[in-house]
C-alpha cells in the first residue's frame, strides 16, 4: 500500500512508524497533515490524462502532487513514464523498509552533509566576482556580496585549491582579525584574517592586499 500524506506517502502500514520519524527529520510534512491509503493499481489512475483525477508521482515511498509540472509528467511529456507508478522498491511485502531504502537514505544523509559543508565553506571564502573581455582579458574582484554572500567585510582575490579539483578557482579572503577557525579571544593570532590558510595560493602579478586583479590578454 502506499500512504499519501498532503503531497507525500510511504509504502506498507508497518512501516509507517518508521517513515513518519524519518519525514519528520528531513521535514516532508508535518504532523497536523491528513493521509490517504493508496494501492499501485489506484495510483495508475493519476497519470494526468483526460478524465484522470489527478498526476502524482511516487518514489521513495512517498506520492507527490506534482501537477503544477504538468508540462514534465503528462501524457507524451519527458518524464510521464513515472507518473503515476511506483519509482523503486523501497518497502518489502512484510511493509519493511529494504535495503535498498537504507541505502537511499544514507546516500541522502551524506549528500545533505556535503552541501551542509559546502556552504560553510563559501561563508568562509565566497567565490569572486569575475568577468572576460577579448579586448581587455580577465578580472577578479572582491565586495561585500560577491559570491551571493552579504557579509561585512570585502576581502582580496585568491586562488583556492581543493582535493581532486583539476583547477584552483577564485575566493575573497578575509584579510583582519584572527583565522576563521581560532577563537576571537585568543591573542596568539596575526591579525591576518585567513591569509595564512595552507589550500590558498596568490594570483601572479596582482598586489597582495588588492580586492581587483585584472588580467590582461
Amino acid at each position: 500500500m502506499l500512504l499519501f500524506r498532503g503531497h507525500g506517502l510511504f509504502l506498507g502500514l508497518a512501516a509507517v512508524a518508521v517513515a513518519v520519524m524519518a519525514a519528520r527529520l528531513m521535514s516532508w510534512w508535518s504532523p497536523s497533515a491528513g493521509f490517504r491509503l493508496f494501492v499501485p493499481g489506484e495510483l495508475a489512475r493519476y497519470r494526468g490524462g483526460p478524465g484522470d483525477p489527478g498526476l502524482y508521482l511516487a518514489l521513495l515511498g512517498r506520492i507527490y502532487d506534482v501537477s503544477s509540472g504538468r508540462r514534465h509528467y503528462e501524457p507524451g511529456a519527458h518524464y510521464s513514464g513515472f507518473a503515476g507508478r511506483v519509482i523503486g522498491r523501497f518497502y518489502g511485502e512484510d511493509g519493511l523498509p529494504t535495503p535498498e531504502l537504507t541505502q537511499v537514505e544514507a546516500m541522502i544523509t551524506k549528500g545533505l552533509e556535503a552541501n551542509k559543508q559546502e556552504l560553510k565553506e563559501k561563508q568562509k571564502f565566497p567565490p569572486c566576482n569575475a568577468e572576460w573581455s577579448s579586448t581587455r582579458g580577465s578580472r577578479f574582484w572582491c565586495s561585500q556580496k560577491s559570491g551571493g554572500v552579504s557579509r561585512d567585510w570585502i576581502g582580496v582575490p585568491r586562488k583556492l585549491y581543493k582535493a581532486g579539483a583539476k583547477e584552483p578557482h577564485c575566493v575573497c579572503v578575509r584579510t583582519t582579525g584572527p583565522p576563521s577557525d581560532q577563537t576571537l579571544d585568543n591573542p596568539a593570532h596575526s591579525n591576518r584574517g585567513d591569509l595564512d590558510h595552507p589550500n590558498l595560493g596568490d594570483y601572479t602579478g596582482c598586489p597582495p592586499l588588492a580586492s581587483t586583479c585584472s588580467f590582461p590578454l
